[in-house]
């Protein structure tokens, strides 16, 4: 919603002031569930559809606002076969973004391609090279938007800032597993500016409930509290030694800090595009907790023989790729120092303080990261301009 949604949106009501959107959010594993409310603060000439209106709509049913076609159904995320159901729904032309598959052959009009190698992808899927528009990544427009966002108080300037995603298992995981490094470094160096970067699609009721709760015992996390203090939010040890500020404006908290520590996923990239160094963390410490895309992400419900098997799935999956993080892949080379396997706070801590007394890695990583995307910018322009042409 963040990365494609809405910098798409921005550049075509500035091209078609008075377009008539309809934002539709998908039922999707990965989703926190409050992207329509989202959707409807950034954009609120837009009507917004939540995923129980979506699947009305899927199954046939008349929902209040929806029209009876539609110029165009636009792919921004989400499991393919929702785009070629409202498109069956709503008509129109139908267009795609970075996916597609062989039964879209003939439904996707246009499939808008992030690079080179995306594009071989798309024709690998039998998208005919004649729709393929390579335009860039919509989530460098995105970053570089949300990074203009206002730097709030407590901002880690010259320090480290942890980024630990919104999803459900992240939230109540990998938050106990970074409090808990962020300790460690901190009882090292008692000054350094440390914070939490956190989803504003996260309440600070499911960061309370994590922090309290410790993470799954695997993760090997030290449990702690959430308090609110004059209008702001932190996370605390139980004796209170240890107290580190909850940030919402995320990205914008990034460009002031020295270095970032994160996981593989769509940050990685916003990260690079403001040429931020940083630690990205595959833990695989209990896999059968990760979400994984299509039905492989429910094994672990079979009784019995269900969690092992995810277990197994999830390294196997794990082992078959040298790099993790879309700007490593992208490079061919680690700029994007990653850690992969079972990790504890503790190593992760020591690695995060060698990086950051390592003054040659810093200035190179932020100098390769900061170029590697430099192409893409102005992707939602270009794209906002192929749709209206399509339509005009």
């Amino acid at each position: 919603m963040a990365g494609w949604v809405r910098p798409l949106l921005r550049r075509v009501y500035a091209l078609v002031p008075d377009a008539d959107v309809h934002v539709f959010c998908v039922p999707d594993d990965y989703a926190t569930g409050k992207e329509a409310v989202l959707a409807r603060e950034l954009f609120p000439n837009a009507r917004v559809y939540d995923p129980k209106t979506y699947v009305q709509v899927a199954l046939g049913r008349t929902v209040p606002g929806l029209p009876r076609s539609v110029d165009i159904v636009q792919y921004l995320g989400g499991d393919l076969m929702h785009v070629a159901r409202l498109h069956k729904r709503l008509h129109g032309i139908a267009t795609g973004y970075k996916f597609s598959r062989p039964g879209l052959a003939s439904t996707f009009a246009r499939v808008f391609a992030v690079d080179d190698a995306n594009v071989e992808q798309l024709l690998r899927s039998k998208t005919p090279a004649g729709r393929i528009a390579k335009i860039g990544n919509l989530a460098i427009d995105g970053a570089l938007l949300e990074a203009r966002n206002p730097i709030e108080p407590g901002a880690p300037r010259d320090g480290v800032l942890f980024m630990p995603g919104s999803r459900r298992y992240e939230v109540e995981h990998l938050i106990p597993f970074f409090f808990t490094a962020a300790m460690w470094m901190q009882r090292e160096h008692p000054l350094m500016p440390i914070a939490f970067g956190i989803s504003p699609f996260t309440s600070l009721d499911a960061v309370g409930r994590a922090i309290e709760a410790g993470g799954h015992p695997r993760v090997w996390a030290r449990k702690g509290r959430l308090i609110e203090d004059d209008g702001r939010a932190f996370v605390t040890s139980v004796d209170g030694r240890h107290r580190f500020p909850i940030l919402r404006n995320a990205l914008s908290a990034a460009t002031v800090a020295r270095l970032v520590v994160t996981i593989p996923g769509t940050k990685t990239i916003e990260l690079a595009a403001l040429g931020k160094p940083m630690i990205a963390i595959t833990p695989l410490n209990a896999p059968e907790e990760i979400t994984i895309n299509g039905p492989l992400t429910y094994v672990n419900r079979i009784p019995l023989i269900g969690v092992p098997l995810k277990r197994a799935i999830a390294v196997g999956v794990s082992r078959r790729f040298v790099y993790h993080t879309q700007p490593n892949i992208d490079a061919g080379a680690m700029l994007v120092h990653e850690l992969h396997g079972t990790l504890t706070p503790g190593r992760v801590a020591r690695v995060a303080l060698e990086r950051l007394a390592d003054g040659a890695w810093l200035a190179q990583s932020a100098k390769d990261l900061s170029t590697l995307y430099t192409a893409h910018v102005g992707a939602a322009e270009r794209m906002a301009r192929e749709l209206v042409e399509l339509v005009s």
